[in-house]
Parts: C-alpha cells; sequence; structure tokens
C-alpha cells in the first residue's frame, strides 16, 4: 500500500512536470513608439556622416539642477536626449538660436556647434545616447569653461 507521503511527494513531481507547459506564454510583437528619428540637429544642421571606426555606444543619464546653466561645450559625434524630468533650454552660441524641450520630449544634438543647455526652476534630467567611436570624447569644453560633466 502507498503511503499518504508517497502518494503527496508524486503528484506533486507530476505537477512540476507539466508545469512549464501549463504556464507556457503568449507570442506577441511590442509596440514601438519612435520618440526620434531625424537627419539633422535641433539648430537645423544635417548631419553628415556617422565615424568610420569601431562603433561605441555611450548612454548616459544627466542630471542639471534647477536654475542652472552648463558649460559652453560641444559634441564631436551624434547623439540624442530625451527628457525625463523637468525642461531644457538649449542655445547655440553663434547664432543665439534657442529651443525649449520638455519632460517627454527628445531631440538630435548638434555636432561641433556650441552650445549649452539651462534647466527652469526645477533640475532637469536627460537620457543621452551617443554614437560615437573608442577613446572619442562625448562631450569637449570650450576652452576656458568647465566640463560639462
Amino acid at each position: 500500500m502507498i503511503s499518504i507521503r508517497t502518494a503527496l511527494i508524486a503528484a506533486s513531481l507530476s505537477a512540476a512536470a507539466i508545469a512549464p507547459s501549463a504556464m507556457a506564454q503568449t507570442v506577441a510583437s511590442g509596440h514601438r513608439d519612435i520618440l526620434l528619428q531625424t537627419d539633422h540637429s535641433w539648430n537645423g544642421v544635417p548631419y553628415t556622416h556617422y565615424p568610420t571606426a569601431q562603433p561605441e555606444l555611450t548612454m548616459i543619464r544627466l542630471t542639471i539642477p534647477g536654475h542652472s546653466a552648463l558649460p559652453w561645450h560641444k559634441h564631436p559625434i551624434p547623439n540624442a536626449v530625451y527628457v525625463l524630468e523637468g525642461a531644457l533650454t538649449i542655445t547655440d552660441r553663434e547664432s543665439g538660436k534657442s529651443h525649449v524641450y520638455h519632460a517627454g520630449e527628445a531631440f538630435g544634438e548638434s555636432v561641433d556647434d556650441v552650445h549649452h543647455g539651462q534647466a527652469g526652476d526645477t533640475q532637469t534630467v536627460l537620457l543621452i545616447t551617443y554614437a560615437g567611436t573608442p577613446g572619442v570624447p562625448t562631450s569637449v569644453p570650450v576652452k576656458g569653461q568647465l566640463p560639462e560633466y
């Protein structure tokens, strides 16, 4: 005669053997929202080419305190910015052109154009993705300025 304990163990093992197939997941495509797709930067300057060396993607989260401006700087490589929190006013030094981006908006940064960003009344948090190559900096300060980060 089989003991109750043996029967419970057998039942548990049987349930474990069929559990993975009983919990099969549905295969489905995800939903995408294109946040940015552009061939030029926020100030209208077209992107001309990507670096030709080994690709290196860099993604940073940059927090700028409220009522603060970043130092003047430029980027030698293309990058895309998504505003996670707050607002950012970005200004081109040469033309004086500026634009305000709010939480939930994305934009393409300028390449080799001197600019800076300024937070509004609250801190601004950015998610920035750079398409560069090993050894090439993501941001270059203008002579006499502090680094951007």
